[in-house]
């Protein structure tokens, strides 16, 4: 939860108070490890999860265009516009 939220000191104080009153939940001395733990490794957790969900996958290139429906069998969907986008992706480096 605290990873994934990337939490402040000012979240991760509130939540792991609440954690501590919770019943079955951590002991006082384990917040404080966590706490610890959670300022010393912040931002390299953080990058961790990043690495972790990015798509291997770059966006090379895109097109797109808006068309505007000039001819149909119903007159209220004339001149509606419709999007269209061409996304051409790759693997990184190649």
């Amino acid at each position: 939860s605290i990873a994934s939220a990337d939490m402040d000191l000012n979240q991760l104080e509130a939540f792991l108070t609440a954690q501590t009153k919770k019943q079955g939940g951590i002991t006082s001395d384990q917040a404080a490890v966590i706490a610890k733990f959670w300022k010393s490794h912040r931002t390299n957790i953080h990058e961790s999860l990043i690495n972790q969900s990015r798509w291997d996958n770059v966006l090379k290139n895109m097109n797109w265009r808006v068309d505007l429906k000039s001819q149909l069998r119903h007159v209220d969907q004339i001149n509606t516009p419709v999007a269209i986008v061409e996304m051409e992706v790759g693997k990184k480096g190649q």
